[in-house]
């Protein structure tokens, strides 16, 4: 039986249902939560709360990280890249779910900024795309450095006795090292120093807000 193809109206309609379910929060992981067998401790009011900001600041990311893979694949040049950017995709999906659970267990909820986050990486990913695999793929690298970096330093930020949070940032970023190395490997092209800056100053700036909205 011969597949049907996707038109422009397929892909867009794909690409809407994927946003809204993204920033809805619909997300189903592939593998298990690493936070399950993690000790559930009492967290007061206060480390509760910045628990649950630190989380969110991760849930967003995720969001982006949606947005970022779904434009890299949709533009990619060659269906090899293409097949790289989905698979990527879907092992961010299981942080998506993951910080999205832990998120409601803590009390709290996503950002409401959520829409703008995964409009705004929509668009970076499809200008990255749009300059070629090597760029884009660059682009990966350099976003999984920031990424971990940002990890590490939650690692030291969360309560020590949060063991659930913690187990989920954990597995998190050996995953985000996995995508960058991927990526380096097959061919990535080095990120001018100008976009790394632009890229900090805008991740300052989402993580910023995001932990309080």
């Amino acid at each position: 039986m011969q597949l049907r193809s996707h038109n422009p109206i397929d892909h867009l309609i794909i690409g809407v249902d994927k946003a809204l379910r993204v920033i809805g929060g619909v997300a189903t992981s592939s593998r298990p939560n690493p936070a399950a067998h993690a000790a559930d401790a009492a967290l007061d009011e206060r480390e509760q709360r910045h628990s649950a900001g630190l989380m969110r600041v991760n849930h967003v990311g995720e969001v982006c990280a949606q947005a970022l893979y779904d434009s890299q694949a949709r533009f990619a040049k060659t269906p090899e890249m293409r097949a790289q950017f989905e698979q990527a995709g879907r092992e961010e999906e299981d942080h998506l779910a993951w910080t999205a659970q832990r998120l409601a267990e803590l009390g709290s909820q996503p950002s409401l900024f959520n829409p703008l986050w995964y409009a705004g990486a929509y668009a970076i990913g499809t200008v990255a795309a749009k300059l070629g695999d090597a760029r884009s793929l660059g682009f990966v690298v350099e976003t999984e450095r920031q990424v971990e970096a940002h990890l590490n330093s939650h690692l030291d930020l969360l309560p020590v006795q949060d063991a659930k949070s913690r187990a989920i940032v954990e597995q998190m970023r050996a995953d985000e090292v996995a995508h960058g190395a991927a990526a380096q490997a097959l061919g990535a092209a080095e990120t001018p120093m100008p976009v790394k800056a632009a890229m900090t100053a805008m991740s300052r700036v989402m993580t910023t807000t995001a932990y309080y909205i």
